[in-house]
């Protein structure tokens, strides 16, 4: 008989952390990725050998859209009639990786975090982790899939409702069940094959693993004048907004020497600053 995991009386992380300690490798379809939610496996990731897929972490993501926006697509989508053109396939992995890049801005930075991006990272540049973007067509199912060296039941699985987030995996409510039946396990295997080896299934290993390296959580530090120039730049992002909006008056062209570019220039900061100071 399976075992239900739906986090109140069994939690899902708790019994996929038992399994992986064990693991040769695993095989992960999700619909979404939460990226700070990936400590709680991470760790036991880092343990697989690494360097090739079967001794490393698949992970396979499916939606590419927020979710009540793939929530209509769903409703409305005619899988026979959906076609994936070139324009549209560089379309919707902008949007996954864009997607990847505004969970990496949102929140507030902290160590934890910064130690798991860093980790996920280091794991995508040794391929102990390999991830694709399923681009075909929204995949919201999620399976987990470990393989161990255990003689009875090598390979389980567990299907349900279950995202790689922290809520998903251990706080919401949730329901699963694990495949420890070989054969059905085998078939889950299969359809996970299936769709990985797809051609519409873009790897993204690289693309992600350079985002986090190029982010907040970036292992070398960055100079104190860049982050000056970052900090003017947004305190001024009320004055270029007016500057670029700004007409100069005709007077100053009709009458008299016109105004050389870089006076130009400084009339209409003025002229946007005195606005400015006076609207607050």
């Amino acid at each position: 008989m399976p075992k239900i995991f739906d986090n109140i009386e069994l939690s899902l992380l708790e019994h996929l952390r038992l399994i992986l300690i064990e693991a040769q490798s695993a095989a992960f379809c999700v619909g979404y990725l939460n990226l700070r939610g990936w400590d709680q496996l991470a760790d036991l990731v880092d343990r697989l050998p690494g360097g090739t897929e079967d001794a490393a972490c698949r992970l396979l993501v499916g939606m590419h859209r927020p979710p009540e926006e793939e929530m209509k697509a769903l409703a409305s989508l005619r899988r026979s009639h959906a076609i994936v053109d070139g324009p549209t396939l560089a379309q919707l992995k902008r949007r996954m990786t864009e997607s990847f890049k505004q969970q990496l801005e949102f929140g507030v930075p902290s160590t934890q975090a910064e130690r798991t991006l860093r980790l996920l990272a280091a794991q995508l540049r040794a391929r102990k982790v390999f991830l694709k973007a399923f681009l075909r067509y929204p995949l919201h199912a999620k399976l987990y899939l470990i393989r161990r060296s255990d003689p009875v039941t090598p390979l389980i699985g567990f299907v349900g409702s279950s995202n790689l987030t922290l809520a998903g995996l251990s706080q919401q409510g949730e329901l699963n069940v694990d495949v420890v039946e070989q054969d059905a396990a085998k078939k889950l295997q299969s359809w996970f094959d299936d769709r990985w080896r797809d051609e519409l299934a873009i790897d993204l290993s690289d693309t992600l693993a350079e985002l986090i390296e190029h982010s907040w959580a970036r292992t070398d530090l960055v100079r104190p004048y860049l982050v000056y120039l970052k900090i003017a730049y947004h305190l001024s992002e009320e004055a270029r907004q007016g500057e670029r909006e700004f007409r100069l008056p005709r007077i100053f062209s009709e009458k008299g020497t016109p105004l050389l570019d870089f006076q130009e220039r400084a009339v209409s900061l003025a002229a946007v600053s005195y606005t400015h100071l006076r609207a607050h």
